[in-house]
């Protein structure tokens, strides 16, 4: 039996598909504390959609007026987004800032929603 939140995460996939972008997320993974050595760093590819906040959520501290919230597809994502990751969309590279999973179920990631913040 499909849950509800298997239904969810399809018609996400099949929105962001539609109106969103093929983009990649990449995760810098810091050199080991102990024996030191590189970092390594980590590129996934993604579908995502990233839209610019509503006027009325910019408030110039947590929220800039050149932040873009990004919605990525969960589907096909071998890695949860967090803090520190960063999101490539139009050529644009993205600090992800704050990160939600809209997982409701503990199970099922319906779709990731970051704050995401331009690189400098």
């Amino acid at each position: 039996m499909v849950n509800i939140y298997t239904r969810l995460q399809a018609a996400a996939e099949r929105l962001i598909a539609k109106s969103g972008q093929a983009g990649a997320m990449k995760r810098i993974t810091p050199p080991d504390p102990v024996s030191g050595g590189e970092g390594s760093e980590t590129l996934y590819t993604a579908t995502l959609l990233p839209m610019t906040y509503d006027q009325r959520y910019i408030n110039g501290t947590t929220i800039l007026t050149t932040d873009r919230q990004i919605y990525i597809s969960s589907v096909g994502l071998g890695v949860v987004p967090q803090v520190g990751d960063i999101v490539s969309a139009s050529g644009v590279d993205y600090h992800v800032i704050n990160a939600d999973p809209n997982n409701y179920d503990g199970v099922t990631n319906v779709i990731f929603i970051v704050q995401g913040r331009i690189s400098s």
